[in-house]
């Protein structure tokens, strides 16, 4: 399962088409003797960056409270929180800036590259808070606020006992029992009725607030970041839906047939109840198989979850980064909170650059289990990829991933990478000759890589373009979540879903990462075109028995690619470190070898998609 970075406050970038500097390269402007105008440009641009990186430290600090701390009844850090990001916003997007930024880019034929994009992040990131419309931000502020605490301090109960969202994925990955699953699906959904209000409030304020400075509506915003209109997003999302169709469809029909079976359910179903996958929302269905000769549950529960983050970071010291400052264990939330504790936390993976320099943090809820265990990886590499572009060559402003996608790719690629069974041998837990069916592991994965596409670039994606957008009306959310359910996923309800629920805002992403789960898909390609290429052209390995660990060149070529940050062009970055353009072409080859067994096993089954 894919987590969430914190970019609530990240400086966004509109990235040009421009080539990317070579790491090497990226302090050159730094040095080199400015024009009048470009002096007049980079005073102003020292001046915005100092306040600017004061202001955003000081409302990470109230979002970091207000994930980590919540109390019942008690609105502190809600306020708190409230008047740091107004503040904030503010200031990004006061008139002065923005027309700075503006009349500065009429001239930018006149500045350096580096002075373009910043100016560009400026306009941006003042899209999203302009001070035109004062009171439609504060609103949004406010409204975000109220949506977050809703959510992360909603009480789950199942059978009158209150639980943790850990305790129902568990269950939704070990019970058998179809009416004890459906007990825990239906919990899980009970957060959504009361997040419905506070949803539509936010379609109108965020809407509104970029309409202020010319976007057609929030998701044409969010999508403007790639340098890529709404269409043309929406169409890169079919494009890698149909890519990998073929595949999705092999593993739904097995899905159903195996799921009956484990279920003891005589006829088999043409669309998979909701309740049957091991997932609340049926994007990871990986725990329907267990790989014979590797328990990684097993080898990693005596060890404890200090352990999987020290590990963790050892990994990354491997490869040539530097060990984590102090303060990340110090100041990080990464453990479950303690029994009969009076106050809740989020516990959603994140990772924080909480002052866009040393201060970084991860909020997590590591146990000793192998879904934490890559899940630390992942959170790492977003760590490591922020200590990496924080650098003298990298402008405050542009201190974020070459696109969003990137951040994920290279924390999702860590996760892969720590998963392979050469890996998990080099740190023993594993035996070395330990025989599997390399057939069952590569299915293990498909059946967590492959299944996400359809809810990413499809049920997600298709869902908040629909809901920002097209104005999806208040009386058809519930109906037109379920329609691309089935649509892209096979997926149904388990009983009728009507609109006194919400079951999309029971995803976390749509109330406080919204209009942007595509970077999610995207990463997913991005990170089998890196892996792909680690594989062949500098480990010389199977891309499917690769051992990252100590591999001293590949952390280089993580490192180029991570060191300049939002400075670089993502798509030339792609091209020149991989050689080819954005595309599924390297996730179909890697799953390829899988097709042939799929189609042995749904011989003379029915295919419903």
């Amino acid at each position: 399962m894919k987590k969430l970075i914190f970019t609530g406050l990240t400086a966004a970038v509109l990235l040009s088409s421009c080539s990317s500097q070579k790491a090497e390269n990226a302090g050159t402007e730094a040095t080199a003797v400015l024009t009048e105008v470009q002096q007049e440009a980079q005073t102003f641009l020292d001046q915005y960056s100092s306040t600017y990186q004061d202001l955003y430290t000081k409302s990470a600090e109230a979002e970091w409270a207000s994930n980590t701390k919540i109390v019942e009844g008690d609105s502190t850090n809600a306020v708190a929180t409230r008047k740091a990001n107004e503040a904030f916003a503010a200031f990004t997007g006061s008139a002065v800036n923005i027309n700075t930024a503006k009349a500065m880019l009429e001239k930018k034929d006149q500045l350096t590259p580096l002075q373009v994009k910043q100016f560009e992040a400026i306009l941006y990131s003042g899209a999203n808070n302009p001070q035109i419309i004062p009171d439609v931000v504060k609103a949004r502020i406010k409204a975000e606020t109220e949506q977050t605490e809703k959510l992360y301090g909603f009480d789950y109960r199942l059978y009158e006992k209150s639980v943790s969202t850990n305790d129902i994925d568990n269950l939704l990955k070990t019970e058998t029992d179809v009416k004890k699953r459906l007990a825990a699906w239906n919990a899980s959904k009970e957060v959504g009725p009361g997040l419905k209000e506070g949803l539509l409030n936010l379609r109108e304020l965020r809407n509104k607030t970029v309409q202020s400075l010319g976007y057609d509506d929030y998701f044409t915003y969010q999508a403007s970041d790639y340098g890529m209109t709404r269409a043309e997003m929406m169409d890169l999302m079919q494009q890698i839906n149909k890519e990998l169709r073929p595949l999705y469809r092999e593993l739904h029909t097995y899905a159903r047939y195996e799921l009956a079976k484990q279920y003891g359910v005589k006829e088999v179903p043409d669309y998979l109840p909701a309740h049957w996958v091991p997932n609340r929302w049926g994007q990871d269905w990986s725990s329907m198989v267990n790989v014979e000769g590797i328990d990684l549950d097993a080898a990693l529960k005596p060890k404890g979850a200090e352990w999987l983050v020290q590990q963790g970071e050892r990994f990354y010291t491997s490869l040539g980064f530097p060990e984590m400052p102090k303060t990340f264990y110090t100041k990080s939330s990464l453990y479950p909170l303690p029994a009969g504790a009076n106050y809740k936390k989020n516990n959603h993976a994140s990772a924080w650059h909480m002052d866009l320099d040393q201060d970084v943090r991860s909020l997590m809820s590591v146990e000793p289990n192998s879904e934490w265990y890559e899940t630390t990886h992942h959170e790492l590499g977003h760590i490591y990829y922020y200590m990496t572009y924080t650098n003298p060559d990298v402008p405050v402003l542009l201190r974020g991933g070459a696109n969003r996608a990137y951040h994920e790719a290279i924390g999702s690629l860590m996760g892969l990478a720590a998963m392979q069974k050469p890996f998990l041998a080099e740190l023993n837990l594993i035996e070395k000759d330990a025989k599997t069916d390399e057939v069952q592991s590569l299915l293990k994965e498909a059946l967590s890589y492959v299944t996400f596409i359809p809810f990413s670039a499809g049920v997600m994606s298709e869902w908040e373009n629909d809901f920002y957008a097209n104005n999806l009306p208040a009386d058809q959310l519930n109906k037109r979540w379920w329609e691309l359910t089935k649509q892209y996923q096979g997926i149904v309800p388990p009983t009728e879903r009507g609109e006194q629920y919400l079951d999309a805002a029971t995803k976390t992403h749509i109330n406080d990462d919204a209009a942007q789960y595509y970077d999610y898909a995207l990463s997913y390609v991005i990170l089998f075109q890196l892996h792909d290429h680690i594989a062949k052209n500098i480990l010389k390995q199977d891309p499917h028995a690769t051992n990252y660990y100590g591999k001293k060149e590949v952390g280089n070529f993580l490192r180029d690619i991570m060191y300049p940050g939002a400075s670089a062009d993502w798509r030339h970055m792609l091209k020149e470190k991989t050689g080819e353009e954005l595309s599924a072409r390297a996730m179909v080859d890697y799953f390829q070898p899988l097709m042939e067994y799929l189609k042995a096993q749904n011989k003379g089954r029915k295919y419903t998609i």
